[in-house]
């Protein structure tokens, strides 16, 4: 990251200052600001002001939370669980015990194949690797 600009990094996205291409850009944008809010104020719509009422007016979050349990949701009393008893033990280990394979021959990329025949056995050992 040491070669890449600020735009990859998410650690620094705060936006600066407004920078302007001349000092009339900057005059006209002031301006235009400055329009903006009074145009608000003729209206009667104070953004500022409407956000601290609106921020003072709202019931506090501790006043209306509480952490009981609704009535009708608990479930604790009536659904038991299930009681099987004992315990889970380890499946005994999976041996074969009988004489179809032979043996078990590699063949090419470590590929493990059972042998069955004695023929089998000759064919894999000539192939060529």
């Amino acid at each position: 990251m040491h070669l890449e600009g600020p735009w990859l990094s998410t650690s620094g996205k705060k936006k600066g200052k407004k920078k302007f291409a001349s000092a009339e850009a900057k005059r006209q944008s002031e301006q235009l600001d400055a329009s903006w809010k009074e145009l608000l104020k003729r209206q009667g719509i104070e953004l500022e002001e409407k956000k601290r009422k609106r921020a003072m007016s709202a019931e506090s979050l501790a006043s209306s939370y509480s952490l009981k349990i609704p009535e009708g949701r608990n479930t604790t009393a009536h659904l038991k669980s299930v009681s099987t008893g004992g315990n889970a033990t380890l499946a005994p280990a999976k041996v074969y015990t009988g004489t179809m394979v032979k043996g078990i021959a590699t063949m090419h990329k470590s590929n493990a194949v059972p042998i069955f025949s004695n023929e089998e056995a000759v064919d894999i050992a000539r192939m060529r690797r």
